[in-house]
């Protein structure tokens, strides 16, 4: 009987994944350029920026309440964000985004706790990208990817949803919203 139930336990496994695979596989960035305003990365990250955003489980549970203070600065097609997290247990944390705009609407980066370089394009008001994140979790450093999807709501407004995945298994998602603060 045991065997039994670990040979289920795998199916749901192997079940979800694939589910999850099917999932990602449905969106191209191609179909958001007709949407406007138009997503100009350099332009909407450069200078202040605050964003409020929650971490959900797979099941949905609210787990992680957050603030991320930003500012971004821009060199012509080099750009670094530095991104001040506080989260809602008081932990603080900062990522420093290299950036580097490429030609169509491609862009990529590094930071010291992503794995490899991120990539991602602009279409419209929409901006893609993928990473590997070492992320530590009760003393432990897992390499998680994230397929972060932002898209621009007007001139101050930016949308993200990112699902975290491991080895193709879904194991929750990042909703934050940017605000982008006057000069």
């Amino acid at each position: 009987m045991n065997h039994f139930k670990r040979l289920r336990r795998l199916l749901l496994v192997v079940a979800t994944g694939v589910a999850t695979l099917s999932g990602c596989a449905n969106q191209d960035i191609t179909q958001y350029a007709a949407e406007r305003p138009a997503l100009d990365l350099a332009s909407y990250f450069n200078g202040k920026l605050v964003a409020h955003g929650i971490f959900q489980d797979r099941s949905g549970k609210v787990v992680q309440r957050f603030t991320v203070d930003m500012e971004g600065r821009w060199n012509g097609t080099q750009g670094v964000l530095d991104e001040h997290f506080t989260y809602s247990d008081g932990r603080k944390e900062r990522r420093v985004w290299r950036l580097t705009q490429h030609p169509d609407g491609r862009y990529s980066g590094t930071a010291d706790d992503v794995v490899g370089t991120a990539n991602g394009q602009t279409a419209g008001n929409a901006f893609y990208w993928t990473y590997t994140l070492n992320l530590p979790v009760d003393g432990k450093v897992y390499e998680v990817r994230f397929d972060d999807w932002m898209y621009l709501m007007d001139g101050r407004v930016m949308l993200n949803r990112a699902t975290m995945s491991k080895f193709g298994v879904r194991l929750g998602e990042v909703t934050l919203s940017f605000y982008k603060q006057t000069p």
